[in-house]
């Protein structure tokens, strides 16, 4: 694929990512082209409200429909996520003050956080000067494996399909856990699970992109996990609840708010 429709797809289809002003702008047209496409109401996105008559597809879905709002940005897996944030957490509860750590964050996501006052926010990545997110919050640079902050630091954290990009995951989890707060802390963790694999693959022998998208399902992981994978949780101290959120919807309302069929949710928390 040539290097400029690479970069209009993240524009159109990843808000907030850092690109050539020509670039985004062709994207955005794109963008608002698929939205007249789209004009209806038969879905919508929970964590804008914004209506279509069905989600968009993705790219690099491999076929899959009804994924994407052209409104936010927000993907199956975002959306779902919200709605447990919502109904599951107090994060949102303007009386209770939450210092929360939150790994590459999407930009409907960073806006939210950043305007709740009662929300100290820390929003993070390693690459931090691929986000053009504006608003009052500075995007610091952290590397999962190493971070900067102080033990028990974090009511709750946000890590999002982080984890297969590491090498060394484990260690990663263990920031994590070094830096959430005991007992009333939590987090919820999700990585890409393939249904069916008993334990996780990973051979670290394979480097080139092309091999790694064959052997992981995308270019830049470096493996799949298995249903293993709350114990590899567990192995750094967290206590994990596999939460299958996503029953609690009827048919219609997933239909309705474009939720996965499937998704467990892995919320971790760090005992006294």
């Amino acid at each position: 694929m040539a290097l400029h429709i690479l970069m209009e797809r993240v524009a159109l289809f990843m808000p907030g990512i850092a690109l050539d002003g020509y670039i985004l702008i062709q994207a955005l047209n794109r963008r608002q082209q698929l939205k007249k496409h789209y004009t209806g109401n038969m879905v919508e996105c929970p964590i804008c409200g914004g209506k279509q008559s069905e989600f968009a597809p993705f790219p690099n879905a491999k076929g899959q429909a009804n994924i994407l709002c052209l409104t936010c940005g927000s993907h199956k897996r975002h959306r779902l996520m919200w709605l447990y944030l919502r109904e599951h957490t107090s994060i949102w509860d303007k009386n209770r003050p939450i210092r929360l750590l939150h790994f590459a964050p999407k930009s409907f996501a960073f806006h939210a956080f950043s305007k709740a006052n009662h929300i100290d926010y820390y929003p993070v990545d390693l690459f931090p000067r691929l986000y053009r997110h504006k608003g009052k919050t500075k995007i610091r640079k952290a590397d999962i494996t190493q971070l900067q902050f102080e033990d028990n630091f974090f009511d709750a954290i946000i890590c999002y399909h982080i984890l297969e990009h590491v090498p060394d995951d484990r260690k990663g989890m263990a920031e994590l856990h070094r830096v959430m707060k005991k007992g009333t802390g939590w987090g919820i963790f999700q990585v890409p699970i393939q249904h069916g694999l008993e334990k996780t693959f990973e051979d670290f022998s394979i480097t080139k992109p092309g091999e790694r998208e064959k052997a992981f399902g995308q270019w830049d992981h470096v493996r799949w996990y298995g249903s293993d994978y709350p114990d590899r949780l567990r192995s750094v101290g967290f206590e994990v609840n596999s939460d299958q959120y996503v029953k609690e919807f009827s048919k219609k309302d997933k239909e309705r708010y474009g939720l996965p069929g499937q998704e467990i949710l892995y919320v971790c928390r760090k005992p006294e």
